[in-house]
Protein backbone atom coordinates (compact mmCIF):
# COMPACT_ATOMS: atom_id res chain seq x y z
CA UNK A 1 0.00 0.00 0.00
CA UNK A 2 2.57 2.26 0.95
CA UNK A 3 4.27 1.55 -2.20
CA UNK A 4 1.60 2.42 -4.67
CA UNK A 5 1.06 5.62 -2.88
CA UNK A 6 4.50 7.15 -3.52
CA UNK A 7 4.01 7.61 -7.31
CA UNK A 8 0.35 8.92 -6.67
CA UNK A 9 1.55 11.66 -4.28
CA UNK A 10 4.57 12.56 -7.06
CA UNK A 11 1.67 12.36 -9.37
CA UNK A 12 -0.50 14.34 -7.19
CA UNK A 13 1.62 16.95 -5.91
CA UNK A 14 3.03 17.99 -9.91
CA UNK A 15 -1.13 18.33 -10.46
CA UNK A 16 -1.87 20.31 -7.53
CA UNK A 17 1.56 22.55 -7.79
CA UNK A 18 0.40 23.87 -11.60
CA UNK A 19 -3.21 24.85 -10.23
CA UNK A 20 -3.47 24.71 -6.27
CA UNK A 21 -0.15 26.91 -5.62
CA UNK A 22 1.97 26.17 -1.71
CA UNK A 23 -0.99 25.74 0.26
CA UNK A 24 -2.37 22.87 -2.56
CA UNK A 25 1.09 20.94 -2.74
CA UNK A 26 0.85 20.99 1.21
CA UNK A 27 -2.96 19.86 1.79
CA UNK A 28 -1.67 17.14 -0.64
CA UNK A 29 1.40 15.79 1.22
CA UNK A 30 -0.78 15.93 4.44
CA UNK A 31 -3.37 13.93 2.68
CA UNK A 32 -0.45 11.59 1.27
CA UNK A 33 1.02 11.42 4.89
CA UNK A 34 -2.43 10.57 6.51
CA UNK A 35 -3.52 7.80 3.92
CA UNK A 36 0.15 6.18 4.48
CA UNK A 37 -0.07 5.97 8.21
CA UNK A 38 -3.73 4.47 7.91
CA UNK A 39 -2.61 1.92 5.75
CA UNK A 40 0.51 1.35 8.33
CA UNK A 41 -2.13 1.06 10.59
CA UNK A 42 -4.41 -1.11 8.72
CA UNK A 43 -1.52 -3.50 8.05
CA UNK A 44 -0.09 -3.77 11.35
CA UNK A 45 -3.70 -4.82 12.47
CA UNK A 46 -3.85 -7.89 9.89
CA UNK A 47 -0.46 -8.85 10.93
CA UNK A 48 -1.50 -9.05 14.62
CA UNK A 49 -5.08 -10.97 13.88
CA UNK A 50 -2.83 -14.11 12.34
CA UNK A 51 -2.45 -16.62 14.76
CA UNK A 52 -2.43 -20.75 14.74
CA UNK A 53 -2.75 -23.28 17.17
CA UNK A 54 -1.41 -26.60 17.10
CA UNK A 55 -4.16 -29.18 18.83
CA UNK A 56 -3.36 -32.77 19.27
CA UNK A 57 -6.00 -33.12 16.43
CA UNK A 58 -5.54 -30.89 13.71
CA UNK A 59 -4.15 -26.90 13.37
CA UNK A 60 -6.44 -24.12 14.13
CA UNK A 61 -5.19 -20.80 11.49
CA UNK A 62 -7.16 -17.46 12.42
CA UNK A 63 -6.87 -14.51 10.60
CA UNK A 64 -9.00 -11.26 9.91
CA UNK A 65 -9.37 -7.69 10.61
CA UNK A 66 -12.94 -6.56 9.73
CA UNK A 67 -14.22 -10.31 8.81
CA UNK A 68 -12.60 -12.82 10.98
CA UNK A 69 -11.60 -16.42 9.98
CA UNK A 70 -11.22 -19.42 11.32
CA UNK A 71 -10.00 -22.36 9.41
CA UNK A 72 -9.78 -25.67 11.43
CA UNK A 73 -7.88 -28.26 9.24
CA UNK A 74 -7.73 -31.73 10.66
CA UNK A 75 -4.26 -33.86 10.10
CA UNK A 76 -5.61 -36.47 8.66
CA UNK A 77 -6.75 -34.36 5.93
CA UNK A 78 -3.70 -32.71 4.89
CA UNK A 79 -1.87 -33.36 1.58
CA UNK A 80 0.99 -31.73 1.65
CA UNK A 81 2.22 -28.45 3.40
CA UNK A 82 4.28 -25.83 1.30
CA UNK A 83 6.64 -23.07 2.86
CA UNK A 84 7.20 -20.12 0.21
CA UNK A 85 8.91 -17.17 0.23
CA UNK A 86 8.95 -14.91 -2.52
CA UNK A 87 11.57 -12.33 -2.84
CA UNK A 88 10.50 -9.57 -0.48
CA UNK A 89 10.00 -12.11 2.11
CA UNK A 90 13.81 -13.54 1.88
CA UNK A 91 14.66 -9.94 2.09
CA UNK A 92 12.84 -10.16 5.19
CA UNK A 93 13.69 -13.70 6.52
CA UNK A 94 10.01 -15.04 6.39
CA UNK A 95 8.05 -17.29 4.57
CA UNK A 96 4.58 -18.55 4.22
CA UNK A 97 3.61 -22.07 5.10
CA UNK A 98 0.75 -23.33 2.70
CA UNK A 99 -1.45 -26.26 3.86
CA UNK A 100 -2.95 -28.17 0.72
CA UNK A 101 -6.15 -30.52 1.15
CA UNK A 102 -8.70 -32.46 -1.09
CA UNK A 103 -10.98 -29.71 -0.91
CA UNK A 104 -10.13 -26.61 -2.59
CA UNK A 105 -11.86 -24.31 -0.62
CA UNK A 106 -9.36 -24.85 2.03
CA UNK A 107 -7.05 -21.98 2.19
CA UNK A 108 -5.04 -22.49 5.35
CA UNK A 109 -1.95 -20.58 5.02
CA UNK A 110 0.35 -18.81 8.02
CA UNK A 111 2.37 -16.20 6.42
CA UNK A 112 4.84 -14.01 7.92
CA UNK A 113 6.30 -16.67 10.02
CA UNK A 114 10.86 -16.48 10.37
CA UNK A 115 12.39 -18.97 7.57
CA UNK A 116 13.81 -21.22 10.25
CA UNK A 117 10.40 -21.86 12.18
CA UNK A 118 8.54 -22.00 9.00
CA UNK A 119 10.62 -25.11 7.94
CA UNK A 120 9.88 -26.51 11.74
CA UNK A 121 6.09 -26.13 11.87
CA UNK A 122 6.62 -27.57 8.17
CA UNK A 123 7.95 -30.96 9.24
CA UNK A 124 5.82 -31.02 12.58
CA UNK A 125 2.96 -30.89 10.62
CA UNK A 126 4.03 -33.43 7.75
CA UNK A 127 5.03 -35.97 10.61
CA UNK A 128 1.15 -35.42 12.15
CA UNK A 129 -0.82 -35.60 8.71
CA UNK A 130 2.02 -38.85 8.04
CA UNK A 131 0.65 -40.52 11.31
CA UNK A 132 -2.56 -39.96 10.79
CA UNK A 133 -2.76 -41.53 7.23
CA UNK A 134 -1.11 -44.34 8.14
CA UNK A 135 -4.84 -46.22 8.79
CA UNK A 136 -6.09 -44.98 5.53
Amino acid sequence: MVLGAVPAALVGALWVSQGGGTLGVVLWLVLVVACCGLGWIVAELAYRSLGYAERPDDLVVTSGVFVRRLVVVPYGRMQFVDVTAGLLERWMGVATVRLHTAAAATDARIPGLPADEAARLRDRLAQKGEARNVGL
